[in-house]
């Protein structure tokens, strides 16, 4: 968790900087680039997720660089997981119990966005509004649709887009692990902009 929590730190103080200074601010670059590295080797030990299987497929699809469909569906990947009490629980031992709300309350906190005396949920809700607010100042779509994929093409491959992401080698490594149609579910939910919501 250490190596994951710097890497957010670091790109929290330096990713716009970055972004919108590019080489007029070596230091916040090199500290991004350090960033990525450490995220690397933090995934590297950890694995990956739900938010990178669908990824995948919408890439391939649809041409959406992968770095792009990640950011188009993490926040809906974080809804998803934040949940104590999920339909199935993935077999790995360091998830022997629901942890995902815990972990991404820790995260707020780490990153300076929870307030003394918050709950988990709010902490949740202030790290969405946090990465909402940077996707924005970066200029990422709001949803799958805004990043240019025409409505019936998504419609009619988005059943198979979900079993595939099932499929996924990254699946059965998130915290939650997933049914098909909860797949489709939180596809739907980037593809419109709207927030994930359990069914």
């Amino acid at each position: 968790d250490g190596q994951a929590l710097q890497a957010l730190k670091l790109l929290k103080e330096n990713l716009p900087a970055s972004y919108h200074e590019g080489s007029k601010n070596p230091v916040a670059r090199e500290r991004v680039h350090s960033a990525a590295t450490i995220a690397g080797i933090a995934f590297a030990n950890a694995f990956l997720g739900v938010c990178h299987s669908m990824a995948h497929k919408l890439g391939s699809q649809f041409h959406i660089p992968h770095g792009l469909a990640n950011a188009l569906l993490i926040c809906n990947v974080i809804r998803y997981n934040a949940n104590d009490n999920p339909t199935k629980q993935t077999a790995f031992s360091q998830y022997d119990r629901p942890q995902a709300r815990r972990r991404y309350a820790e995260i707020a906190d780490h990153l300076g966005l929870s307030a003394p005396g918050d709950r988990t949920a709010a902490k949740i809700e202030k790290l969405l509004a946090w990465l909402e607010s940077i996707k924005a100042e970066l200029g990422i779509p709001k949803s799958i649709r805004e990043a240019g994929v025409q409505e019936a093409d998504f419609l009619a491959h988005v059943d198979k887009l979900s079993e595939d992401a099932f499929d996924d080698q990254c699946t059965g490594a998130n915290p939650r692990y997933p049914l098909v149609s909860e797949l489709r579910q939180l596809l739907l939910a980037s593809f419109y902009g709207e927030a994930f919501a359990e069914q």
